[in-house]
Parts: C-alpha cells; sequence; structure tokens
C-alpha cells in the first residue's frame, strides 16, 4: 500500500538535512505533498526510497555510467577508434585518410593492432550443405549469416577466415581468396569507379567507437563465448531498425525527396541526417559523396545532400551515403547493410580482441525504480 512520510521521515531516510530536502522538492527530484490542516509537506515513500537508491548508486560511480550511456564520456577504455575534432580515427590514423586508398584487409589489420593485412589461408574451403545452402538461398542476408556462420565455423577459424566466410554468407556467394571488395564487386556487376566506391566505404564503416553494436559485441565477448557468437552478436544489434535500419529509412526519405515535385522539408537529426558525434557534418558521409561526385546519375543525391548540409543538425552522414550508393550505383536490395555488416566484422573482432585481453566480464548494475513493499 502507499505510504506517505513526514519531512523528518523523508530527511532520515536520505541521510540529508531539512534544508536539503526542500532544495530537492525546488529541483523537481522530489515531490512534496500538502498536509491538508498542517503546514508541514508530506512525501511519498516510494519516490523518496528511488531518490535514495540514485544517490547511493551516485556513489558506485553510478550517475558516470548513465551519463556515458548517452553522447559523451565513453563507456569503456578503448584503443581501437576515436571521434574528435569532427573526424573519425582508427588507432591514430584518420579513417578518411585511409579511406583513399586501404582495403578493408588493411584497415582490419589497424584495427587488429597487427603489421600487416591478414590473410585467409586455410587447408579446406568450408562450404554449407547443399540442403542448408538452398535453405539460405531464401533468407534475408543477415538473418542467412546469423544462422549459419556457427555452420560454417564449426572449425577454429581465424578472423580472417571469419570476415570471408561472413562475406560468402551475406552475398550468398562461394568463399573467396579476393580482397573484400572485390568479393562485393564482383557479386553485384560494379567495377570502375563504383568499385573504388564499395572499397572507400567499406574502410570508413569499418568502426565506430563504442556503437551499439560494438557494446553488444563486446559484453558477448566477456563471457568468453566463441568469435562465431560474437559476430552473430553484432549482427543481432546491427539488424535492429535504430541501428542498421537507418540507412533504410534514409533511403525513404531520399527517394520521397527525389521522386517528388517540389522540395520537401529536411528532417535534423533524424536517419540520414545530422550526427551527435559530429556537429560540422559526418566526414564519412563527406568522402563518399565527394567520390560519386564524377557519376551522373549521383546528380539528384548530390543536390539534395548540399541541401541539408545547409541545414543547421541535418548533414548528410553515414546512413545518407549508404542510401545514395545504394541509389546510385543501382545496387540490389539490402545491399547497404550488407556492405554496413561486412565493414564493421572488422571492427566488431577488434573489440572482441580487446575485451577478450582485458578479462573482465562486463555486467553492469541495475538501478531499481520500481515498486517498493510497505514494509
Amino acid at each position: 500500500m502507499n505510504k506517505e512520510l513526514t519531512s523528518r521521515e523523508a530527511a532520515a531516510l536520505l541521510g540529508v538535512s531539512a534544508a536539503t530536502l526542500y532544495a530537492y522538492v525546488s529541483r523537481g527530484l522530489l515531490t512534496s505533498i500538502p498536509d491538508g490542516a498542517a503546514r508541514s509537506k508530506r512525501y511519498a515513500r516510494e519516490e523518496v526510497l528511488r531518490l535514495a537508491a540514485r544517490k547511493a548508486d551516485g556513489k558506485r560511480a553510478g550517475h558516470a555510467v548513465a551519463a556515458a550511456m548517452h553522447w559523451g564520456v565513453p563507456v569503456l577504455e578503448s584503443r581501437i577508434s576515436l571521434i574528435a575534432d569532427g573526424k573519425l580515427f582508427y588507432r591514430g590514423r584518420d579513417s578518411s585518410e585511409l579511406a583513399a586508398h586501404a582495403t578493408l584487409e588493411q584497415t582490419a589489420a589497424i584495427l587488429w593492432d597487427e603489421p600487416a593485412a591478414p590473410t585467409a589461408a586455410s587447408s579446406a574451403v568450408p562450404t554449407l550443405p547443399p540442403a542448408v545452402a538452398a535453405l539460405g538461398h531464401a533468407m534475408p542476408p543477415l538473418e542467412r549469416a546469423m544462422a549459419f556462420l556457427p555452420v560454417l565455423a564449426a572449425k577454429p577459424a581465424t578472423p580472417a577466415e571469419l570476415m570471408r566466410m561472413l562475406a560468402a554468407l551475406l552475398l550468398d556467394t562461394e568463399m573467396s581468396s579476393a580482397p573484400l571488395h572485390e568479393q562485393v564487386a564482383r557479386a553485384w556487376g560494379v567495377d570502375g569507379a563504383g568499385k573504388e566506391l564499395l572499397r572507400a566505404a567499406l574502410v570508413l564503416l569499418a568502426d565506430h567507437e563504442l556503437n551499439t553494436s560494438a557494446f553488444t559485441v563486446r559484453c558477448v565477448a566477456s563471457t568468453g563465448a566463441a568469435l562465431p557468437a560474437v559476430l552473430c552478436a553484432g549482427l543481432a544489434a546491427l539488424s535492429g531498425r535504430e541501428h542498421g535500419g537507418h540507412y533504410l529509412m534514409a533511403k525513404e526519405v531520399l527517394e520521397a525527396q527525389l521522386g517528388g515535385e517540389t522540395e520537401l522539408p529536411l528532417p535534423p537529426m533524424q536517419p540520414g541526417f545530422g550526427h551527435p558525434l559530429y556537429p560540422g557534418g559526418d566526414p564519412r558521409a563527406v568522402l563518399l559523396l565527394e567520390m560519386m561526385r564524377p557519376l551522373p546519375q549521383a546528380a539528384g543525391v548530390l543536390a539534395l545532400a548540399a541541401r541539408a548540409a545547409a541545414i543547421k543538425g541535418a548533414e548528410p552522414n553515414s546512413d545518407y551515403a549508404l542510401a545514395a550508393l545504394e541509389l546510385v550505383l543501382d545496387l540490389p536490395a539490402h545491399s547497404g547493410i550488407i556492405l554496413f555488416a561486412l565493414a564493421r566484422s572488422a571492427g566488431w573482432l577488434a573489440h572482441a580482441a580487446e575485451q577478450a585481453a582485458d578479462g573482465a566480464m562486463i555486467r553492469p548494475r541495475a538501478r531499481y525504480v520500481g515498486h517498493y513493499s510497505a514494509g
């Protein structure tokens, strides 16, 4: 049952003075209830107990962790990537500079802190049983990869081999030793400037600090799970509407804008437009859109990008660039999410290795804000 506390009882539970109790009310942290005929105030017991829990949590640095779950302070220390001064760095290397020439394999070597690009040489190339492969043909790419990556990786595989298995599953092709961007280009019939765009996109999307999928990967890796399971966890997080799904939302906006007879208002800080970590514009989108400039079919998306760039908070971001890439190169359905997943697997594997080296299991505490018994 509900119970109300006097000012003295509430202050005692919180361990504060009466003056501090009244300050909590003025700051909106607590609600006071008029005491009828008396001039004193009363306080809902459950609300007081919740505030007491938050205060105790703050002493355990809980408030710092809660703030870190939003944009700003990092949750975990990492040497992998950094977003600073409007740029994205991989172990101190500017990702935009790398995208001018590097392959995804070379970028993975940087993220994994290896001296050279990894090779995927294997004594035997794993293949799916025909019946299993036939079942996978009808599945969307992320679901196919999550379902069958553990099957392909039944025997221990290196990170480089896992990336090639993932590429084969996402593209629904046989495993290949060709550079990953060339595998993608071949599967989609893209060459020339288009192939260079695919290569650069894979580099630029390889990691992005502690985003949702990277944090998920670190949580799973911290339990000691096998790498195929860790990658499946990253794919599961990426499959969500509010992560990998943002590029599809951006594509819908692009198609509506490009197909309309009149200009529609652009949505600041919505999928495809604006990014809290890049208030001056997303450098990944800037580079990819610039690389599209020589292509005549890119005129529409470039004009729309220029209009968005002039609106504060609506600057094109990587979701816009992925959607634009799919439209400009006339790529198959799901191509944006395939590029995203394959690229990000390099970063996921880097986070998994770093978390395993740390040796600690990620296990945050919950701050209880539910019902309290009346006892």
